[in-house]
């Protein structure tokens, strides 16, 4: 009774994220009660092994009570402490240096939000300042990848390329814009070199055609998340960020979804042997604990901007930037990452994943496995040789996500027919080889659908 009047209550009053409201209205909310390690239950009492890590978040895994001892300890102490008016707190200022310290090269600046798409409008504004500053304000102009996200809020919406996020809400905006996605599945080039060489080559174009003198910078992902976790070839990042240093502009490593041992290292520009000029973060910075974003930039960006405004306001700020509860949070986090052996599990679990999801390839429905450490995606086909995507009409995305559902799994289910897998870090092997038992029946389920055996 209780779970029900929840789901009511829900259902009449909650709007949810990247949802149809008049679907949700019918089919209600799946409630989730409690969390532990890789774990989660629903208010129903069923166990669930999650494969996502809530959405590409809880990285730490569920239930720390250290973490939660932390946030308890700092709201009794100081809930909140504003950042206007020089005024600041102990844990921000801590975790700001210890960030600073593990950033590749010198990223040594933070500029902390409420998550990932305020880091990115963060990030933009900043670094139309930069150009401001330098004397060049024409530099107004963003280049992003097709298939890259970049959040939800209107900036950051702009930069993503999935169409859902600009259907009716006018975007992007003329000075948004995309060059293909390197996406190696579906590339028609054949070799990582040929790939990285036509990345190259479509920048330069873009830049080109915008004008030299107009392009601001460049943003991409090292690993393409929600546009169905496309991994890159060895190299890419560091041939699209020598080339942005070539023309010019200034190259932004979207970390949000690869930071903090996603990929194995706290920073997948560190495993890309890369310096960024500005990094945003967010997600596994807290490990979903509590909202954080954060913005890193290099000296130079932080210099040309301090000396332009001098004495004046940079006038860019949020109530709850670097809030001392969601710092002390992630302080605990990035201790347990390190001292508490999660980077050393995630990648050791990371290669397991990958082995077992590569133990799929021979199912009828798997044309392509991939990934990087604890971040992987199985795409589905009915035709291996031709890559055909799943029909539109099986919705791939709905029926996949409720198979696994109904079978203890949560993982990502893309429209397209693209399995996402982002475990919490602390997974043991059995709760990895239940992500990959558990995917096997999901595929044998989805081949059994009429949809899509006629489409075989």
């Amino acid at each position: 009774m209780y779970a029900n009047s929840i789901v009511e209550l829900d259902r009449a009053h909650l709007i949810h994220p990247v949802a149809s409201w008049r679907s949700h209205e019918k089919a209600g909310v799946r409630l989730l009660q409690s969390g532990k390690g890789a774990w989660v239950t629903d208010a129903l009492g069923r166990q669930l092994v999650d494969g996502f890590s809530g959405l590409w978040c809880v990285n730490a895994g569920y239930g720390h009570e250290s973490i939660v001892e932390a946030a308890t300890r700092q709201m009794r102490e100081l809930p909140y402490a504003t950042g206007y008016f020089g005024l600041g707190s102990e844990p921000a200022a801590r975790l700001a240096a210890e960030l600073a310290e593990r950033t590749p090269g010198d990223l040594n600046h933070v500029y902390f939000t409420l998550g990932g798409s305020d880091a990115v409008d963060s990030a933009v504004r900043f670094i139309r300042y930069y150009f401001g500053a330098k004397g060049e304000p024409q530099r107004d102009q963003f280049i992003s990848l097709e298939q890259g996200y970049h959040g939800s809020t209107t900036v950051g919406a702009g930069l993503t390329a999935l169409p859902v996020f600009h259907n009716g809400f006018g975007l992007p905006f003329p000075w948004q814009h995309k060059i293909a996605s390197h996406y190696p599945y579906r590339n028609r080039a054949t070799s990582d070199a040929e790939i990285i060489a036509a990345s190259v080559a479509a920048l330069k174009a873009k830049v080109a055609e915008i004008g030299p003198d107009r392009v601001a910078a460049f943003f991409a992902e090292p690993i393409q998340g929600s546009g169905g976790v496309i991994v890159p070839p060895h190299g890419w990042m560091k041939a699209m960020r020598e080339t942005c240093r070539d023309l010019g502009i200034l190259f932004v490593a979207d970390e949000v979804i690869t930071g903090f041992g996603r990929t194995g290292p706290l920073l997948a520009s560190s495993e890309d042997d890369i310096v960024p000029d500005l990094v945003t973060v967010a997600k596994g910075l807290t490990s979903g604990y509590a909202p954080m974003g954060a913005v890193f930039l290099t000296e130079h960006v932080y210099q040309t901007i301090a000396d332009g405004a001098g004495a004046s306001l940079v006038g860019h700020g949020f109530t709850y930037s670097a809030h001392p509860v969601s710092a002390a949070v992630g302080l605990e986090v990035l201790r347990l990452y390190e001292e508490g052996g999660l980077l050393e599990n995630g990648r050791a679990m990371g290669v397991r994943l990958l082995d077992g999801l590569n133990g799929l390839r021979d199912h009828p429905l798997v044309g392509d496995v991939r990934g990087r450490g604890m971040l992987a995606a199985v795409e589905m086909v009915t035709d291996k040789e031709a890559k055909t995507p799943l029909p539109a009409v099986a919705e791939p995305g709905r029926r996949i996500f409720d198979r696994a559902w109904d079978n203890g799994l949560i993982i990502r289910a893309f429209a397209h027919g693209v399995l996402g897998f982002a475990p919490p870090l602390c997974c043991t092997e059995a709760d990895i080889d239940a992500i990959v038992e558990r995917t096997r029946m999901v595929l044998d389920l989805t081949l059994a659908d009429p949809d899509i055996r006629s489409a075989l």
